[in-house]
């Protein structure tokens, strides 16, 4: 098995290792975290058997059975912490947002490459059996017209971001808000199927501290429009659906999951499917990375991280296209 050793403590951080568990491709060798957080650290290795707990970053990255770090950090240290690990000879699976600033990507893309090193990012959407359903059945639909993608999520510090307490979930300085959080999912959609689109337009409602709780996004292609709705202060159920001048295809749950795919052609009877093979959202990205490691598949590293730079240059004109402050 190929050691990881994980950074933070915070939410994702559970689920990834459960997931990195049940992929079966890595080990949990260690945890990494400050040492204000080094009790959850403890309550974590505790809980899934880790051997190794670190409170100092560069003695982790020092240990030679470390071949993968895991960043499950705040979006906006994402660069620092990649570009140290990847400066220390470590292979990276870097959480969304890839990072926050396009020339930040470009570094650290660039740094993985030089030190033929792997770096990926960890979108759940790109790597599971039912995106690659669909990005076969595109052809299938016609020539397309709308793309509408709506991941709505009340967040769970959204009241008492209404009281005045900003978390980082909402603090436009670290990075927070519906469009690197949420509405990064709906980008990865369409530029994982698409690629990079000719123009980005995003139009916010802005909270007291500057940061967009929620918001609109709209990418214009060559030959159609994608819309993207991000919320994170208001609930609706999720969906996307891509729609055709020869039929729809459809998925009823949040992109992130992307649980069930619904594919209708030239309006015959919709078929409905599910490929995925866990039920576990991010555990088809694990045993992917870890087989393009193992057969040391260099040039598919490097196509999925020109999808995560463009997704990167989408967030980064959206931020300037709505003047959000950062």
């Amino acid at each position: 098995m190929i050691n990881i050793a994980v950074l933070g403590t915070g939410k994702i951080v559970p689920e990834a290792i459960d997931a990195i568990q049940q992929g079966k491709k890595f080990n949990v060798a260690a945890i990494w975290a400050r040492p204000h957080s080094k009790d959850k650290a403890e309550a974590l290795a505790k809980k899934f058997g880790i051997a190794k707990i670190y409170t100092d970053y560069e003695e982790l990255l020092n240990d030679k059975e470390i071949e993968f770090i895991y960043v499950g950090l705040i979006n906006a240290v994402h660069y620092e912490y990649t570009k140290k690990a990847l400066q220390s000879g470590k292979n990276v699976i870097l959480e969304k947002p890839f990072t926050v600033k396009s020339s930040e990507a470009e570094e650290i893309v660039n740094l993985a490459i030089a030190k033929n090193l792997y770096l990926f990012e960890a979108v759940t959407l790109l790597h599971c059996p039912n995106f690659y359903k669909i990005r076969e059945a595109i052809k299938e639909i016609g020539s397309i017209k709308i793309i509408q993608c709506n991941y709505s999520q009340y967040s769970s510090r959204y009241d008492a971001y209404k009281e005045g307490k900003v978390a980082p979930a909402f603090d436009p300085k670290l990075y927070g808000g519906a469009l690197y959080d949420i509405n990064i999912y709906n980008i990865n959609f369409i530029v994982g199927l698409f690629g990079a689109p000719k123009s980005v337009e995003y139009v916010a409602n802005i909270g007291f501290n500057g940061v967009d709780t929620s918001g609109f996004l709209v990418l214009k292609y060559e030959n159609f429009i994608a819309h993207c709705t991000g919320a994170k202060d208001s609930e609706s159920p999720s969906f996307l659906i891509i729609q055709g001048d020869n039929g729809f295809i459809r998925v009823n749950s949040a992109p992130n999951l992307l649980s069930n795919v619904e594919i209708s052609i030239h309006g015959c009877e919709v078929e409905s499917m599910n490929l995925n093979q866990f039920s576990h959202r991010m555990v088809h990205e694990f045993i992917e990375f870890a087989e393009t490691f193992e057969s040391k598949n260099f040039e598919a590293m490097k196509a999925s991280l020109e999808t995560s730079k463009a997704v990167v240059n989408v967030a980064e004109s959206a931020v300037k296209s709505a003047n959000l402050s950062r």
